[in-house]
């Protein structure tokens, strides 16, 4: 049994690079895929949520017994669910009517309590009303810790340890650069700082919700789970390390997912889609020899009641066509609405106060030195 792992959460990482070559021949694309659904956890939030809760264990801010609480819209409560049941915590997880009902059944089925939030808040989501309630819970609730994935910058720096570091690494550095989405802002805030670091130049670009408003722009409602903000997260340092910000609309997303599932094989959930997009677009401006690395953030399983059900599909007026000839014709309509060095940040100086913000919360980036 030498070679058995410790836990479950030693199964971190270390996700694989794909190929799609169907997708790349059609369009004449030179695109590569991480899959981060091979996490214990099954999406990228693994990362984040291992680290942070690393970091309270050892600093003291969440102790045996104690009770972590979470606003988010699946991925991150299902990793600290995981967490929770492997460590021994009690988790509370609110989220808001966007949760599929599997995210909600996995949260449940590794013990966690499921709170949804359903009062909108003044940009017509609900970022702000669930985050401010887990900060008041977490006032009342005895030994409560709050990751924080929105405000807490030890999620962009989880990403710059491991996900960039491994994505170079596990690629010998012979990439043209990678595709993020952005949600809490951690993935693509810890991806540019690692890059900018780097003695190549890496290109960079951000995907994110038509509606959303991280990078300006008019807000409205959207249906992509997982991804866009009312706000620039704090886990993104300085946007202009990004070279490229797309927002990617609806139906698009949902159509790309299903046309990687049914052409190359690869099942993955809906923000993967507008990922994938945005990949396919970039490499079609830039005619990149070396291959460009779309990162794919969870599983199509997620999403079986809306992605792969034609019924709800139909209901949203989303497309169920999955051919190749539509793909290409997607990529006619997008560009990037932005590029370095003048992308936009809309930031929000009081939101930290006006949402109740935790004291212990991580919101600076001069803060992380003692864990360098």
């Amino acid at each position: 049994m030498s070679s058995s792992l410790k836990n479950i959460l030693a199964c971190l990482g270390d996700s694989p690079i794909v190929r799609i070559d169907k997708i790349n021949k059609i369009c004449g694309t030179n695109v590569i895929v991480k899959l981060e659904k091979t996490n214990p956890g099954g999406s990228i939030k693994d990362r984040p949520a291992v680290y942070i809760i690393d970091y309270a264990e050892k600093s003291g801010l969440l102790v045996p017994g104690g009770t972590i609480i979470e606003s988010s819209s699946g991925n991150f409560g299902i990793s600290l669910a995981m967490i929770g049941a492997a460590r021994g915590y009690r988790v509370i997880i609110l989220v808001d009517p966007k949760a599929t009902e599997t995210n909600i059944a996995l949260m449940k089925a590794y013990g966690a309590e499921v709170i949804v939030v359903d009062k909108k808040d003044d940009s017509g989501s609900y970022h702000k009303t669930r985050i401010q309630l887990a900060n008041e819970l977490a006032t009342q609730i005895p030994h409560a810790y709050r990751p924080d994935q929105c405000f807490n910058v030890l999620s962009c720096f989880a990403h710059k340890q491991s996900t960039a570091q491994e994505l170079i690494q596990q690629t010998g550095g012979g990439i043209a650069g990678a595709v993020a989405a952005v949600s809490t802002g951690g993935q693509i805030g810890g991806l540019a700082e690692y890059f900018s670091q780097q003695s190549k130049k890496y290109v960079l670009a951000a995907v994110d919700a038509y509606g959303s408003t991280i990078f300006g722009g008019a807000a409205h409602a959207y249906k992509i789970p997982g991804i866009g903000l009312s706000w620039t997260p704090t886990n993104i340092p300085d946007v202009n390390k990004i070279d490229y910000i797309y927002r990617v609309k609806d139906e698009m997303a949902y159509i790309v997912s299903r046309i990687l599932c049914r052409n190359e094989g690869i099942l993955v959930g809906v923000s993967s889609g507008a990922v994938l997009l945005a990949a396919l677009a970039l490499s079609r401006e830039l005619k990149n020899e070396l291959p460009l690395v779309a990162i794919l953030g969870d599983s199509g399983e997620r999403y079986l009641q809306t992605l792969f059900n034609d019924a709800w599909l139909h209901e949203n007026n989303i497309s169920t066509d999955t051919s190749l000839e539509l793909l290409t014709s997607l990529l006619h309509g997008l560009v990037s609405e932005q590029q370095s060095p003048s992308i936009m940040k809309n930031e929000k100086p009081d939101l930290k106060r006006e949402l109740g913000v935790m004291p212990y919360t991580m919101t600076d980036f001069g803060e992380l030195s003692e864990i360098r």
